[in-house]
């Protein structure tokens, strides 16, 4: 009788797992029929100039898909952008490895092969030009302003175009399972952009909208479950440890916590007594770890308004998870 039972569960358990098979097999990298946005874009100079306002500074779009990391290091020595071409890896640990796509306007291999809608509706919806969902949470521009997302697409179709293919994502077994459950490799459909983004002045909606729908702020500094991507703690309330970056001389295994950035006592923010000194950190203080992940090249390109937009938002927060340690660094 027991020799019955156990063959019944192991032949449950083997059809079981080969359903499962089948269904991954079919679904995690799946084509979603989901509308491009009717953006497009503009060869005014200064919705060119503000979109190069917001590729280089505060969406830093210039960190993941410059062509090599010492391409990022000299823009922070000369300040010239990288090229943009693409090739950097982004780990995911025992998911997989994504690298990032030429967005230079080649026709080969970049940007150049596909039409504002299909660009702008990755940046809204997480969903690439062959109808394959990216990862939302890597580029959570979905609130971001029709005028923006029209100023960046601006910008990045005047920038030389660079001939240089992207390597293809490598995604293990976990990983592809994960991509045909989890929501957030999923399109982002819960979007409510403003036509008009909030103008560029020192308040509190301008600093909630760059936080969260322009610099990805929360991306880094809130708690995730590093399987599914959903939040385990308040948001901006300190983020998981990340490695460093791959900069000269950076020792690999001292890592980084994304500090708290709420005002509770003694978190990160609350360093900053007030909105003055909270810009000159960010404009004049630089780069303090090598490995540091923060985007310094680009933050300290934010304009004064922008800044002091931020601190007024980030003052508004309820005071919420733990205090930041004096050193943001940890050994792994």
């Amino acid at each position: 009788m027991i020799r019955r039972i156990l063959k019944f569960v192991v032949i449950a358990l083997l059809a079981g797992l080969a359903v499962l098979a089948v269904y991954v097999a079919r679904t995690w990298d799946r084509v979603w029929d989901v509308p491009a946005p009717d953006l497009h874009a503009s060869t005014d100079p200064a919705i060119i100039a503000r979109g190069e306002y917001l590729v280089i500074g505060p969406a830093h779009c210039v960190e993941c898909p410059a062509g090599s990391i010492q391409e990022y290091e000299q823009f922070g020595l000369t300040g010239v952008p990288p090229q943009m071409s693409g090739g950097t890896p982004i780990k995911l640990g025992p998911i997989g490895t994504i690298y990032a796509k030429n967005i230079t306007p080649d026709p080969e291999t970049g940007i150049g092969r596909y039409s504002d809608g299909l660009i702008a509706r990755m940046l809204r919806h997480g969903v690439r030009p062959d109808g394959r969902a990216s990862i939302p949470q890597i580029m959570p521009f979905g609130n971001m302003g029709d005028d923006d997302i029209v100023a960046v697409l601006s910008f990045l179709r005047t920038r030389r175009p660079v001939r240089k293919q992207a390597p293809a994502n490598e995604w293990t077994i976990l990983g592809k399972v994960l991509k045909s459950f989890i929501s957030a490799a999923r399109p982002n459909m819960d979007v409510h952009p403003p036509k008009v983004a909030p103008p560029q002045e020192a308040t509190k909606a301008r600093g909630e909208y760059l936080a969260r729908s322009v610099s990805n702020c929360g991306g880094c500094h809130t708690p995730i479950n590093g399987m599914t991507g959903a939040r385990t703690g308040p948001e901006f309330s300190g983020g998981n440890p990340m490695e460093p970056l791959e900069r000269s001389g950076v020792d690999a295994s001292l890592w980084f916590r994304p500090p708290n950035i709420t005002p509770l006592s003694r978190s990160a923010f609350s360093n900053f007594p007030d909105q003055a000194t909270f810009v000159a950190r960010f404009q004049k203080g630089g780069r303090k770890y090598e490995g540091s992940p923060m985007p310094w090249e680009s933050v300290r390109l934010i304009s004064t308004e922008d800044l002091g937009a931020l601190y007024e938002f980030l003052h508004s927060l309820p005071p919420s998870g733990e205090r930041s340690p004096q050193e943001p660094t940890i050994k792994h």
